[in-house]
């Protein structure tokens, strides 16, 4: 019996040796991280400073691809497919949290978020962060307000420069129309509600929301509800006004090129990032062409007060099965955001911080330096939903393009308007639902 049991021993004794023990994880020390081109994050010599200076403090190197708007969610896509997806990624709530987190592929990192954090970062910034069920897929970094743009010169020359508030950046619905027919009566074509596709949309859809005040989508971000009543009523009144023309044939980026070269005396299509870029002529930060000044403005409502759409962007980690690797990202999350460090990251991005601190130290004042950032922060309190994360959102940008040109191509009757709308947002929610 002791023999045998001897035996037993020794054969344990060889099982055991023969299977490797798994030790605790160790700590990652190389992560990827794939970005988008926000401001200087996709400027190679930018980010490099910003990783080398986290790699020297926690030990773990950076390896980071830059990403293009063209093929950049290709690309993401591929890398998921053949399960090789990077560690982090920096972009906003509509692909980090409504798509590739809807979607299962990214961890839940709401563990980042302490009640600190919570009181710190912007209202709606935190909320485009987290999905309905609770989960946050991404940490935001910094953020903006996207607004629109006057010729200073040629309000004047039309006379009615006193009907904009120049110094809060902000006017009535009535006001507008009446500096619009000013402008045409002086100039003759005035803008455009471009149409030939997505881009820019974030414009176009301001501008229609917020002349009546009406809404893109309902509150919980479940369905789209452009089809109302006040929504047709800044339709139509854009479709009637002279010097405002439907134009299927451009996009935002169209339109501010013919805003810049004077074609056009005023843009939807604009944000702090055309504030600050020269023309292609060299006159300098918000110039036209010709050198004439140009005064970024709230969209016009009702009462004055703008609900403007914002840009959000910050960090996701995907879920590639490595704890290792998914701690290690979100050391390097918090570094960036929610440190000592993070103004140095959001100065990078020439946009604006999503939190008011970090870690104790004061944000206010990262642009202080800076005449036209600083100025620009007077619309930052005017940010308002996020409603980008809705489901359905890519078929409803398409809905939403269609839906203008169509607009556009009517015969501007209540009727026609009425049907429009009602065609584009039922394929939108068509696409929510399903």
């Amino acid at each position: 019996m002791k023999k045998r049991l001897a035996l037993l021993l020794a054969l344990v004794m060889i099982v055991a040796l023969a299977v490797p023990v798994t030790a605790s994880a160790e700590p990652a020390t190389e992560i990827t991280l794939w970005t988008y081109p926000i401001g200087n994050w996709g400027d190679e010599a930018t980010v490099k400073a910003l990783t080398d200076a986290f790699t020297a403090e926690t030990g773990i190197a950076v390896k980071v691809e830059y990403l293009t708007y063209a093929d950049g969610d290709d690309k993401v896509n591929t890398a998921i497919t053949a399960k090789q997806a990077p560690d982090l990624i920096m972009e906003g709530p509509e692909r980090l949290v409504s798509n590739w987190g809807a979607n299962g592929y990214m961890v839940d990192i709401s563990d980042l978020f302490d009640d600190t954090d919570k009181a710190e970062i912007n209202a709606a910034a935190l909320k485009a962060c987290f999905a309905p069920d609770g989960a946050a897929y991404e940490y935001p970094l910094v953020m903006t307000a996207h607004c629109m743009a006057v010729n200073v010169k040629a309000l004047e020359e039309a006379g009615v420069k006193d009907l904009v508030d120049l110094e809060n950046h902000t006017w009535t619905t009535e006001q507008f129309f009446e500096v619009v027919k000013a402008l045409n009566e002086t100039y003759g074509l005035v803008g455009a509600v471009y149409c030939n596709g997505q881009g820019g949309d974030q414009g176009t859809r301001a501008l229609v929301n917020n002349l009546y005040g009406g809404t893109f989508t309902n509150e919980e971000h479940t369905a789209y509800t452009w089809d109302n009543d006040k929504n047709i009523e800044a339709l139509k009144a854009l479709y009637d006004v002279e010097g405002i023309d439907f134009d299927p044939s451009i996009v935002g980026g169209d339109e501010i090129a013919n805003f810049y070269n004077g074609i056009f005396k005023m843009a939807f299509c604009w944000n702090i990032a055309q504030q600050l870029n020269p023309n292609s002529a060299g006159t300098g930060a918000g110039l036209t062409m010709s050198g004439d000044e140009i005064a970024f403005m709230a969209f016009p409502s009702e009462d004055g007060v703008a609900s403007l759409q914002g840009g959000i962007w910050g960090f996701g980690v995907f879920n590639n099965g490595d704890d290792a690797r998914i701690e290690a990202a979100k050391t390097f999350i918090k570094y960036m955001c929610d440190s000592e460090h993070t103004a140095d990251a959001v100065r990078a991005s020439n946009f604006f911080a999503a939190r008011s601190a970090a870690e104790g130290a004061d944000l206010s004042g990262v642009w202080a330096d800076n005449e036209i950032m600083n100025e620009y922060t007077k619309l930052m309190p005017m940010l308002g939903d996020y409603y980008q994360v809705t489901k359905g959102w890519a078929s409803a940008r398409t809905a939403w393009w269609n839906m203008l040109q169509q607009v556009g191509a009517g015969d501007g009757s209540v009727e026609s308007i009425s049907a429009a709308v009602a065609e584009f947002c039922g394929q939108a929610n068509a696409a929510a639902a399903g």
